[in-house]
């Protein structure tokens, strides 16, 4: 049966890449189903207005899931071998604990860093309040990667953490966030991966701009 995933922007949404690299980590076969910026759902949940939005949403063996923490766990549950979830109940409770601080919280550094993989703009001025959500996120990545070894978040091989904070890297990027040492290395972990190239790629080709997104501010 053929497995499918919704999705909206490539190049302004990061919703929709934490759930396409997820079934990508996963080793699901799927077809893209390209919600189009102006259909209501893709718009919320492009403009931040809700991170649970229909958009992503995975059909798989008839099942339909949506918002993406539940596509993680599902896709964990369907694919145990892909390692989404370490296998160590600690280190899976971690990854947990992390993913879930991802998905509900850093309202501010969503607000002052809109995901925009087209967009340069070095001396952005980042808002105070976005500060302290930057050095929660490097703060979390520094643990991980000191506890379990790196060189990604739970070890050797990307999981549903490293989904869930690839489109902060790709924040920083964008915006020229100055970062230690161990951030920036985790950055560039990130960004050679061959699922973001191959995002990004795409992204770069997308035809539509979203007006509210695409400036500086």
């Amino acid at each position: 049966m053929t497995s499918s995933l919704s999705l909206s922007s490539k190049n302004y949404s990061s919703w929709s890449l934490r759930g396409w690299l997820m079934a990508r980590l996963a080793g699901l076969r799927f077809d893209e189903v390209i919600v189009p910026p102006d259909d209501a759902d893709a718009r919320q949940e492009i403009l931040l207005l809700s991170p649970s939005i229909l958009v992503p949403c995975l059909t798989h063996d008839g099942i339909k899931v949506w918002d993406t923490l539940a596509i993680g766990e599902y896709l964990a549950e369907v694919h145990p071998e892909s390692g989404l979830l370490p296998k160590d109940r600690a280190a899976r409770a971690h990854c947990r604990a992390i993913c879930g601080e991802m998905h509900s919280g850093f309202s501010s550094l969503r607000s002052a860093l809109p995901m925009n993989l087209k967009g340069d703009f070095p001396g952005h001025k980042v808002w105070s309040r976005a500060e302290g959500d930057i050095a929660r996120i490097t703060a979390i990545w520094r643990d991980c990667l000191e506890t379990y070894g790196g060189p990604f978040l739970f070890g050797e091989k990307p999981c549903m953490a490293d989904a869930m904070y690839a489109p902060v890297v790709t924040r920083f990027r964008t915006y020229h966030v100055k970062l230690d040492r161990p951030a920036i290395l985790y950055c560039q972990q990130i960004m050679q991966m061959p699922e973001m190239k191959e995002w990004f790629a795409a992204a770069l080709k997308e035809p539509e701009d979203i007006e509210e997104l695409d400036m500086e501010f």
